[in-house]
């Protein structure tokens, strides 16, 4: 929607605004990512090209992740690890998003199981 469509701030130029507490609770913006982060981000983009196309025919939604920060697992859909990946090379950081809305925990597989399934296939293939 244009923004001039939009009906006016009511809290414009207030210092009062309430939702500038929000914005003084945003991460600062860190260092920009180096060189080899950017390009272990390019490898993790195309091997996730390779493992949805392997693995989303066969009723895999996506990856799960172990969370350092509160040790419970995290549910990506393809589509949102995707754009998260492709977010944190354009930006350098991730910002946070809402995780997947009661999942199914047979349909995602971890990062190693996509590794380890790719390299059973060209395997198989090479064998032939």
């Amino acid at each position: 929607m244009p923004h001039d469509v939009l009906p006016p701030d009511p809290f414009a130029d207030d210092p009062d605004d309430p939702a500038k507490e929000i914005a003084d609770r945003e991460e600062p913006i860190g260092e920009p990512i180096s060189d080899e982060e950017r390009s272990e981000l390019l490898a993790d983009l195309a091997d996730l090209t390779v493992y949805q196309a392997l693995l989303e025919p066969r009723g895999v939604r996506g990856i799960v992740v172990d969370c350092g920060e509160c040790d419970l697992p995290h549910y990506h859909d393809w589509h949102l690890l995707k754009a998260s990946l492709e977010q944190l090379l354009a930006d350098g950081r991730m910002r946070p998003h809402e995780p997947a809305f009661d999942p199914d925990p047979a349909d995602y597989v971890t990062w190693d199981y996509c590794r380890g399934f790719a390299d059973g296939i060209t395997a198989t293939e090479n064998a032939y």
